[in-house]
């Protein structure tokens, strides 16, 4: 299943890590629809709002169907069709939707059908794996490349920051029977996981590897249903590290959520030194101006994947987490 993730990019940022090559192979950014309510997270769960991107075709009928849009939705689908005037007292849960069940169930056919195919984006997300002392959390993330770097710089062609986990989402527009501003929100699409995610959980959210998946996926005028939902499957190419119980309470929303641990280690929310020197450098990197703010925090993020020992300078640090210094990427479980 999926039921927590996290974002950190600023809007700005976000937007250029999602470029993308149009039908004329145009290098093109999406442009935000509502960007004002987007708001950063390292804890997002459902009834919260996140982003995703879905076809301008689905705004503006005579726009080219592979030109993508940003929006800010609700997590948690509420069919065009309820009637009540209140969604948030559905009595069904969508946060998540079962690919064996997503052209059968009222809440996700007619939307389906219909082309409302999103993707959702998140730098990773959160699972739980039970165990007899309790449940352990984990972060799930694509891995990244040495290629990723720490500074990244506004007049950059190509993005090089941290790459986003891209979800296959079910999105529909609900509009109150009083009337009223219409509420889009959306579902992530759930598959059996993967083997190497199993021991976690035995669900996990269908990701799609790859700019060509995530064009068919929402192209709806160009690829029929049928075609698309070839595309729910679980795939292998994720990795992952144990992260502090602190991530548990949704209150909770700090670079700490995402922090190694070392499993066996007494469980805090610094985790280990490296960890800790990350932390560090994070909560220092805040401190400046908003802009900074937006700037400085997916370079945090680049850090999670490695496990080096702290340098007394942030460039240092970075460097180390990014693997420039041969310290090898998070694995996936050999079991």
């Amino acid at each position: 299943m999926c039921g927590r993730t996290a974002c950190s990019l600023g809007a700005d940022g976000l937007r250029r890590a999602c470029a993308y090559r149009d039908r004329r192979g145009r290098r093109r950014e999406p442009e935000w629809i509502g960007a004002e309510r987007y708001r950063p997270s390292y804890n997002k769960g459902p009834q919260s709002s996140g982003p995703v991107l879905l076809s301008r075709r689905h705004l503006q009928q005579d726009a080219d169907s592979s030109e993508r849009v940003l929006m800010d939705m609700r997590w948690g689908l509420v069919p065009s069709w309820y009637k009540q005037d209140d969604p948030s007292k559905m009595l069904f849960k969508t946060s998540n939707c079962r690919s064996d069940t997503m052209l059968s169930k009222a809440s996700y056919k007619g939307a389906l059908l219909k082309g409302k195919r999103c993707v959702v984006l998140a730098d990773g997300f959160y699972e739980w794996q039970q165990h007899s002392g309790g449940k352990q959390p984990y972060f799930i993330h694509f891995p990244q490349t040495k290629d990723t770097v720490a500074e990244e710089k506004e007049g950059d062609e190509e993005w090089k920051g941290w790459r986003l986990l891209t979800m296959a989402g079910i999105f529909d527009c609900w509009e109150p029977p009083t009337g009223g501003e219409a509420l889009y929100t959306y579902t992530i699409i759930t598959v059996d996981a993967s083997k190497d995610l199993s021991f976690i959980h035995h669900r996990m959210p269908a990701i799609l590897d790859g700019d060509d998946a995530i064009t068919k996926w929402l192209d709806f005028a160009e690829v029929p249903t049928q075609e698309a939902v070839k595309l729910i499957r679980p795939i292998e190419n994720i990795v992952f590290h144990p992260v502090s119980t602190f991530v548990n309470s949704i209150r909770n929303n700090a670079p700490e959520c995402l922090a190694p641990i070392e499993l066996g280690a007494k469980k805090e929310v610094r985790g280990t030194p490296s960890s800790q020197a990350m932390l560090g450098w994070l909560k220092n990197s805040q401190e400046g101006s908003s802009q900074k703010k937006e700037n400085d925090l997916p370079k945090g993020m680049r850090q999670f994947s490695h496990s080096p020992s702290p340098k007394k300078t942030s460039a240092g640090i970075l460097q180390q987490w990014l693997g420039k210094e041969g310290d090898p990427p998070a694995k996936k479980h050999k079991g």
